[in-house]
This record gives structure tokens, C-alpha cells and sequence, in this order.
């Protein structure tokens, strides 16, 4: 491999450099982090990121599916941008650590998407 390779700008970024990225709103106020990616063992693509948001040093945090498409990269924020009202966030489906979302349970899937306004990665409801 040439020495050049890493240094040519792309689009592409592993998975580990993207859990613990900061999620924030248009404003630049931190919301929270990425704590993982879900990604479709069919298609490969990425479906949603668990935000983590509240809680104390990580401890007591609730975890929020956020559909992929909902969030865009903003390279002055160096973070995920996130246009979320602070009653949208409270509201949204989200679980706990003791608590686990149903990846199994579509119906949940879909509330999530409508809750967000998102067409699901699968297509349509």
C-alpha cells in the first residue's frame, strides 16, 4: 500500500471511529454520543445509531434508536448533527441498558419511524 492511501480524502468511516462521536443540535449544544451502529445483515447498511444521552458519567443513561437517515455529519461541529426538540427527544422510544429494545418486534421499528418522520430502511410501513 502506498503512504498516500490514507491521506486522500473519502467518504467512508470504520465503525469505531464513529462510536463515542458527539451528537449535537444545529446549534452546537451536545444532545449526546453514539454508543453503537445497527447495521442490516442483509444490505450491509447502517439503520440506526443509539444515541446515549443523560445519566451521569455514562451510568443511568438512556439509550435512543435514531434512524440513520434522520442524522447528517457537520465537519464544523466535528459531530452528528441532530434537529430534535427537546420534547421530541423525551418522547421518542427509547430503552436502558436493563431494558433492551425488541430488534425483533417491527411494530416497534415502525413506531420509531413514524415518531421521527423517517421512511424505515426496509421500504414502506
Amino acid at each position: 500500500m502506498t503512504p498516500d492511501v490514507m491521506t486522500k480524502p473519502h467518504s467512508l468511516i470504520a465503525s469505531d471511529r464513529i462510536e463515542g462521536t458527539a451528537v449535537r443540535r444545529p446549534n452546537g449544544e451536545r444532545i449526546g454520543h453514539i454508543e453503537r451502529l445497527m447495521i442490516d445483515k442483509i444490505s450491509g447498511k447502517v439503520s440506526y445509531a443509539i444515541l446515549s444521552f443523560g445519566g451521569f458519567l455514562g451510568l443511568g443513561s438512556d439509550l435512543l434508536p435514531l434512524p440513520w437517515a434522520r442524522l447528517t455529519f457537520n465537519r464544523t461541529l466535528d459531530a452528528y448533527q441532530l434537529d430534535i426538540t427537546e420534547e421530541e427527544l423525551r418522547s421518542a422510544p427509547s430503552f436502558t441498558e436493563k431494558r433492551e429494545f425488541d430488534w425483533g418486534d417491527r411494530s416497534q421499528e415502525e413506531a420509531l419511524h413514524r415518531h421521527y418522520g423517517v421512511a424505515p430502511y426496509w421500504g414502506e410501513f
